[in-house]
């Protein structure tokens, strides 16, 4: 597509922190000037179908893969990967890709899972990045700030032994301060 380099922006935070909305207000920008883009999605997100969609009610309609290896863009300047923290290590070289291929890339995604660890290839994905938005939201239990995921299964702490992906909203998750986070 060029010969400079592409440029890597990843958005990560908690649930409930603006990823997606952040998201699609920086793609609306390119869009006023032309750019095309292309917005890719997990398969195993099936909350709100094929659209990325924020808790606010943007949304722009996405592609639905369930492998890495099926995120090709030959024709846009703009690509944008919703939730990575669901793709594997494949993801890396894929990016790599868009950016040697001169691609603007956005990721968004969970930087850290339940359990306040490093949420899968996010680590990976934003130590390649050019410049990372951190978002973050207000705790819902002392309206703190909140930088962490709280899972909740009949309204208690998940044990630290539940599977790290569970996909879900509000039904499962809340966004917590580091002082109210709980791991039962």
């Amino acid at each position: 597509m060029t010969d400079k380099q592409g440029r890597l922006h990843v958005i990560a935070g908690c649930m409930s922190s603006g990823k997606t909305g952040e998201l699609i207000r920086l793609l609306s920008r390119h869009q006023v000037i032309g750019d095309s883009i292309v917005i890719y999605k997990h398969s195993v997100d099936t909350r709100d179908g094929t659209k990325a969609r924020s808790r606010l009610g943007t949304e722009r309609e996405a592609i639905v893969v369930s492998d890495p290896a099926e995120i090709a863009c030959t024709d846009c300047k703009v690509v944008a990967i919703e939730e990575a923290q669901f793709f594997g290590d494949g993801l890396v070289p894929v990016v790599r890709q868009l950016l040697n291929d001169g691609r603007l890339v956005y990721i968004t995604g969970l930087n850290q899972d339940f359990r306040g660890e490093p949420f899968g290839v996010m680590p990976v994905i934003m130590a390649l990045a050019d410049e990372i938005s951190m978002l973050t939201a207000i705790c819902q239990r002392c309206h703190g700030v909140a930088t962490r995921t709280q899972r909740l299964i009949d309204g208690k702490p998940a044990s630290k032994d539940s599977p790290t992906v569970l996909v879900g909203g509000a039904d499962y998750y809340e966004a917590r301060c580091p002082d109210c986070h709980e791991v039962g």
